[in-house]
């Protein structure tokens, strides 16, 4: 009964090592397009501007990314893996707190006649779901946004 311990803990260890210690290839993660991206399927969230009136309250695009750049690094456990506000794309990686899964987010802005639009993508790179998280950091992401800029989402 002991050895059968020591392997489940051990497995245990093992599983979690891969997860925190798996290459991520930010290249990978930053080539979606949250204006395309479709449906991201269980374990990811997608927002986008379609059907909605979006008010940057006079901000340029780059403008509010950079605005939104800085809610997502004040977000525990985030990091920019690629892009910046001026290219008009960035990639983010959030890992959670036990088992550090890694999550994508992907935010982006662009021109559009009615002026600049913002869409997101999180997505999750291990599993087939992710109980809500992604989502939940886009609302939560967009939430702060409206309150530090007066934009409308």
């Amino acid at each position: 009964m002991k050895i059968i311990l020591i392997l489940v803990i051990l497995l245990l260890v093992l599983a979690q090592a891969y997860v925190r210690l798996s290459p991520n290839d930010p290249a990978r993660w930053h080539a979606a397009d949250p204006f395309t991206a479709g449906d991201p399927g269980v374990g990811g969230a997608l927002w986008l501007p379609e059907g909605r009136t979006q008010d940057f309250n006079g901000q340029s695009g780059a403008e509010m990314l950079a605005a939104i750049d800085q809610i997502a690094l004040d977000t525990p456990r985030t990091i920019r893996i690629a892009g910046s506000p001026a290219e008009g794309k960035i990639t983010y990686e959030t890992r959670s707190l036990l088992w550090g899964f890694p999550d994508f987010t992907t935010l982006a802005v662009r021109d559009a006649p009615q002026g600049p639009e913002l869409a997101a993508l999180a997505r999750s790179r291990f599993g087939k779901g992710d109980m809500g998280v992604n989502a939940a950091r886009l609302k939560s992401w967009s939430q702060a946004l409206k309150s530090r800029t007066g934009a409308s989402l």
